[in-house]
């Protein structure tokens, strides 16, 4: 059964148990992820996620409104932490790799990088050389405004 110190697998067990509804329609690591960040955030209509399978196993890409991105990333990326150890335990139980990535428009992207290189110092660590040497360009972080986990781990998160 489910040790008491392992925490993730116990949420997953209670829930499973006493709601086991919440998991008939999509498949279960989607179905419990949105469920999750819907008990999270202010806006749950917005909450949308699209499931596909790539060639390390299952991508989950998350979709929230605007406002309430804080509560999905949450202290230092606690949150976000959070949520991908509990969807790989999902995807455990089925013998899937899952992995979630945050979209983030280019927008939100653009003003966090603009507030983030005013608190920073525009110069420090988050610029190249352009190869004419004139002035550093900044870094482009990440793809297509997905927020994945090699992007939280530049970040230190």
């Amino acid at each position: 059964m489910v040790k008491v110190g392992h925490f993730p697998a116990l949420c997953y067990y209670f829930l499973t148990k006493y709601y086991p509804n919440v998991m008939d329609e999509m498949q279960k690591d989607q179905q419990f992820l949105e469920y999750v960040v819907k008990s999270l955030v202010n806006h749950p209509e917005d909450v949308k996620t699209t499931r596909e399978l790539d060639d390390r196993g299952v991508k989950i890409t998350l979709h929230v409104n605007p406002e309430d991105m804080g509560y999905i990333i949450g202290r230092q990326g606690q949150t976000a932490r959070a949520l991908r150890i509990l969807l790989k335990i999902v995807g455990a139980k089925e013998d899937a790799r899952v992995s979630m990535l945050i979209y983030e428009p280019e927008e939100m992207r653009r003003i966090h990088q603009e507030k983030k290189g005013a608190l920073m110092g525009e110069s420090v660590g988050a610029s190249t050389i352009t190869p004419a040497g004139d002035r550093p360009k900044p870094r482009v972080h990440g793809d297509a405004g997905l927020v994945s986990d090699d992007d939280l781990a530049d970040l230190g998160i």
